[in-house]
């Protein structure tokens, strides 16, 4: 029977504790990045909740922000509502690591005073380069009209 000191022993030992120490780490990098997941959708949502569209549009992923840029005309569209409530429905894996957050809105258009409730989904995207969190886009309170 093997002792403790003989080569082998030794040698599993030190395997063990390189397994254990490699998949602590991974953990340790799946909560970090869980959190910046978790303090990225809360600022996102903060900034939706007190109207700064601008605020929320710099979290939005730069390719999305370059292929369709917003314009003052744009940003003015969402001063014409008032947020009065933002809940999480649903948080869910999606497609190539990405994380899916059903969420819904209600809102107040300041012109008419109608409340009206609005179901989005946001896309979220790490991006490793850059270390951060994006989202797909701002939610579209008009449905595409």
């Amino acid at each position: 029977m093997p002792t403790m000191t003989s080569p082998s022993m030794r040698f599993m030992a030190r395997l063990l504790m390189a397994l254990w120490l490699v998949s602590a780490t991974g953990v340790a990098f799946a909560d970090k990045k869980r959190n910046e997941l978790d303090r990225s959708q809360y600022a996102f949502s903060a900034a939706i909740r007190w109207g700064d569209f601008e605020g929320a549009w710099t979290m939005v992923d730069p390719a999305v922000r370059k292929a369709t840029p917003m314009t003052e005309v744009d940003f003015s569209r969402f001063e014409q509502v008032q947020v009065t409530s933002y809940r999480d429905l649903a948080v869910m894996p999606g497609p190539e690591g990405t994380q899916l957050r059903e969420i819904q809105i209600e809102l107040v258009n300041r012109n008419t005073l109608s409340q009206r409730r609005v179901r989005f989904t946001e896309i979220w995207r790490y991006d490793a380069e850059a270390k951060t969190w994006w989202v797909a886009g701002l939610p579209d309170f008009w449905q595409g009209k």
